[in-house]
């Protein structure tokens, strides 16, 4: 019988799969096709729509970015990741909690292609226009982009250190430390584009159509020559790291309580 711990294990598995899916379809629509990368996020899906098995492939990424964006909610407030409670700790746990939304934000984006063949849309812009007409509605769009602001922080810093090989098992591939690095670099720009059009519409009345997906912040690098193709390039090397990471990722353990698990030995 398997135990809550393994499904939680190959959930979080589905979900890097799912992730490597999503960034190595990004990096190619860059790189190939600058009128679907145009067209944002949704432009990501279409192209996968042209996939074999492509409905198949959809309801896959459905069920793995979920899965993906409850484990960084679990890492955000259950400490599953062990970052700690001091000022640098919550700091990675808030930026778990931005990559949590933006991740609901593409399954959601999946789910409405995997049922009816495309977008509703209004996307982000008509999720940050509702939450700008709430009370307080621009300081909580203000402080989400924050979190993106400081998630792109411990992305490039995790470029720079290669801190993320400490939970990744030993028997990866030795391209794997460089993959990340190179991955976690263009990441870091593309949080960095998401997390100031979202300080921008909340706390500078930028309006939500200030606020960029993932795939409109790509796309609004298309005019910057050399450092596109980068970015373009390092997101496709992100997509083979994830497919990496959905093998050879230490996954923490939940522990007989349900509360803080240990890392797998």
């Amino acid at each position: 019988m398997v135990d809550k711990s393994e499904k939680f294990n190959w959930l979080v598995r589905v979900g890097y799969f799912s992730r490597a899916i999503l960034y190595a379809t990004l990096g190619l629509i860059a790189l190939t096709s600058m009128g679907r990368i145009a067209d944002g996020t949704s432009g990501i899906f279409q192209a996968i729509e042209d996939y074999p098995l492509a409905t198949a492939i959809l309801w896959l990424m459905v069920v793995g970015l979920f899965a993906y964006a409850l484990f960084r909610l679990a890492s955000t407030f259950l400490d599953i990741e062990h970052n700690g409670n001091d000022s640098k700790g919550w700091a990675k746990r808030i930026g778990h909690a931005g990559s949590a939304i933006g991740h609901l934000a593409l399954a959601y984006t999946a789910f409405q292609f995997a049922t009816s063949g495309q977008s509703s849309g209004g996307g982000a812009e008509g999720a940050a226009a509702g939450v700008l007409a709430m009370p307080m509605g621009g300081i909580v769009l203000g402080l989400l982009g924050l979190a993106f602001l400081g998630a792109a922080v411990f992305q490039a810093k995790k470029a720079w250190t290669a801190e993320f090989m400490h939970r990744i098992s030993s028997r990866a591939p030795s391209a794997t430390r460089s993959m990340g690095r190179a991955g976690y670099a263009a990441r870091a720009a593309v949080f960095l584009i998401i997390g100031w059009s979202l300080v921008k519409a909340g706390f500078m009345s930028g309006g939500s159509e200030q606020v960029k997906t993932l795939g409109d912040a790509v796309a609004s690098l298309s005019g910057s020559g050399v450092w596109f193709t980068l970015v373009a390039v390092g997101l496709l090397v992100f997509g083979l790291f994830s497919l990496l990471l959905a093998r050879y990722r230490i996954v923490p353990d939940l522990d007989a309580s349900g509360n803080v698990p240990d890392f797998r030995s």
